[in-house]
Formats: C-alpha cells, structure tokens, sequence
C-alpha cells in the first residue's frame, strides 16, 4: 500500500494554461494581469474593499500589525494553539504576545479574553494598558483555525469599547461561513489568507490581506513595495519589505479561485465519509461532528480527538505512520515554546487538553473513499484493540 499523505495538491482548472501564459508573455515576476485579476475575483467571493496579494500569509500579518502601528513593547491578545506564524509576526514587529485559552473548537476562548482584559487592564489616553507590564495592548489576533470561524460579537464589542483592533488569521479558513452572510476573511479590521500549498486553495505560495479600510490597504500596499515614495529617484520614507506576490503564482491562485466552490464540496463529502465511518466509535471525536458543521465551514482538515487518559496517542501515531498513514499531532502549544516562555498567559486549561489528545488526519481532496475506509478501519482497529 502507498502512504496515504495528510495533504497533496490536487489540480484540475486553469493552472498549467495560466502558468504557460506567464511564461510565454515573460512575465512571471512582480505585477502582471494575474495578480490584478486574482485580487478582484478575491474581492467579489469575499466582498471585500480591498485585497492586497502577497507572498505569504505570515507577510500579511506582518503588515496587518504594522498597518495599526503596533510597535516595539506594544502587546497583541492571541491564542496558545495555533502555528507558530501567528506568533512570530507580533515579534517582527519587536511587539510581545499574551497567550490565551481556546474553546471546543480551538477557536479564542472570548469569555477569557474579555475577563482578561475587564480585570488585568486600564484605559489611559485611550489606550488599553495592561496592568502588569504597563505596556498598550494594541491588538488582537484572532485565527480561524482548521477552517472552523465564529462571529465573536461580544469580543468585537468589547475591542471597540477598548480601542483594540481585531485582526482575523484566516490562512486555513477560506470559503467558510461566519454567518449566512459573512465569509470568514471578514470578520476583523484586517484579514489574513495563505494560499501555501496545503491550504484549500494554493497558489503554489503567497497570501493575501483583506480590508475594507481604505488607509489600512493604501499603508499596506506601501509597506509591501518597500515604501517606495518616488520609483524613479528610489526615494523611500519608510522601512518597507519585498512582500509582493509574483504574476506566477497569482495565476496559479487564480485558476485554484475559480474552483474554490468544487474544492470545498470535495472537503465537505471527506469529512462526511469520516463522520459516517465513525460515528458509532464514542472513543473517537472529529471536530467535524456533525452535518450542520459540515456545510457550514470548508472543512480544510479533519481533526480526531481521543481520550488521553485512556489512549496512548504518540503510539497511536506511530501505529499509523507504520501502516503507512500520514497522521500527526496538532502544534505545540505557544507558551511553552522556547522564545515565548517567559511571555504572559492567562487561564490555559482548554488549549492544553487539545494539544494533547488532538491528531491531523488526511484530508486531500485527492483522498478516496477506499483511502478513508482504510483510515477508519485503521482507527477503529487499534481503538478495539488497545488495552487500556
């Protein structure tokens, strides 16, 4: 049997006759019709003001912090679990990240962060001021993440009370619903998309920030073309960055943009055939647990949650990579990273127990039935047969 990979690329639209065109019109760089025609047809699926292609989804963040003039001591809100991207762009900016629970979903817990920010902080000349290390809490990050995304109301009101903005990580969560209207991608002040290439549309790399502030997109494209304030005299007033997207792999995103709709539906059908594999083994939870979760996000990867006290899940993990199944555990919790350690925290219950008993399995939308059916079969095996 062949491994089965937790994630593959799978083209099926316009890629190689965008990609030739490219090649062919010798323009592949920077600029070019694609990166043009990916940010509009990004703008109407989102119906976003403004979309800025990039070359990476942590290039976003970077700018979305430093668009809101988050700078050196400055503090932004973000959660423990989450890929490490989130937090190294608070430090590009010389800023510190406090670390905070997630929910069943390994969303942002909002009730932690608001009674975080009700009892640990002041106002003063319209800052937030967090009463510990007295620095100014500028922001929150707020990700999206395995494709699940929430219309947190009572934070958004909160953060506007407080002067804090909201920025939306939603590299994983392109195409899924945060209300019968929203996409997510729409939630914060600033949206961040990746389109590296497991996402749910790959662009072969690059990502992309969305907003509706024209200000926050005028700064943004500035800062990604390394401030320059006059081309032809190389004058630049600003530090800027290379962070621009290549007309290559906006054709290639594009192509991927135009079948986002197929490719979602391929991801809702795999975890269906998950959850009906799986759904009389109580031992097993997938995050995706039922038909209403299901048709409502875009279901970019299918997480199995086992019981720890019961399981053994480094074995369970070697067990199936031995059988040739790409399963693995989901990030390493943030605070307890070597960098973050000494940075605060506050109430990590949740985002501990999630860390701990929680298993990617593949989600291709090249998976086949028969593949899953191998999967399930797999589980429920070793689920039977383990002894506790």
């Amino acid at each position: 049997m062949s491994i089965i990979r937790n994630y593959t690329i799978n083209f099926f639209g316009n890629e190689k006759k965008y990609i030739t065109n490219c090649i062919d019109t010798k323009w592949i760089s920077t600029n070019g019709k694609y990166v043009d025609k990916f940010s509009k047809k990004l703008q109407k699926f989102l119906k976003s003001k403004y979309v800025i292609p990039l070359n990476s989804g942590t290039a976003a963040l970077h700018l979305a912090l430093r668009a809101i003039n988050v700078e050196k001591n400055d503090e932004v809100i973000v959660p423990t679990i989450t890929f490490i991207a989130s937090v190294n762009a608070i430090k590009y900016c010389n800023a510190f990240p406090i670390f905070i629970d997630t929910d069943k979903d390994f969303i942002i817990d909002e009730n932690k962060v608001i009674k975080f920010l009700q009892n640990n902080t002041t106002t003063k000349n319209h800052f937030t001021i967090n009463k510990k290390t007295k620095k100014i809490i500028k922001a929150i990050i707020v990700v999206s993440t395995w494709g699940i995304s929430k219309d947190l109301k009572k934070l958004k009101k909160v953060c506007k009370l407080m002067n804090i903005k909201i920025i939306e990580d939603a590299a994983e969560s392109l195409g899924s619903k945060i209300n019968k209207k929203k996409f997510s991608g729409t939630f914060g002040d600033i949206s961040c998309i990746s389109f590296n290439a497991n996402k749910i549309i790959t662009a072969g790399g690059g990502g992309a920030l969305i907003t509706n502030n024209k200000e926050i997109a005028k700064k943004v494209y500035y800062l990604s073309v390394q401030a320059k304030d006059n081309s032809k005299y190389f004058i630049h007033n600003d530090v800027g960055y290379n962070y621009r997207m290549t007309n290559l792999h906006a054709a290639i995103g594009l192509a991927q943009l135009e079948k986002i709709n197929t490719i979602i539906n391929f991801k809702r059908t795999i975890s269906l055939k998950y959850l009906n594999n799986l759904k009389n083994v109580k031992k097993a939870l997938l995050l995706y647990n039922d038909k209403k979760k299901i048709s409502k996000y875009n279901c970019w990867m299918n997480i199995l949650s086992i019981d720890k006290k019961k399981f053994n899940i480094i074995k369970f993990i070697d067990y199936m990579n031995f059988n040739k199944v790409d399963v693995r555990p989901v990030w390493k919790l943030n605070h307890l990273q070597q960098q973050y350690k000494k940075c605060e925290k506050f109430e990590i219950t949740n985002a501990q127990k999630l860390s701990s008993n929680s298993i990617c399995l593949p989600s291709s939308t090249s998976l086949s039935f028969r593949e899953i059916n191998q999967i399930t079969d797999l589980i429920i095996s070793y689920i039977n047969n383990e002894k506790y």
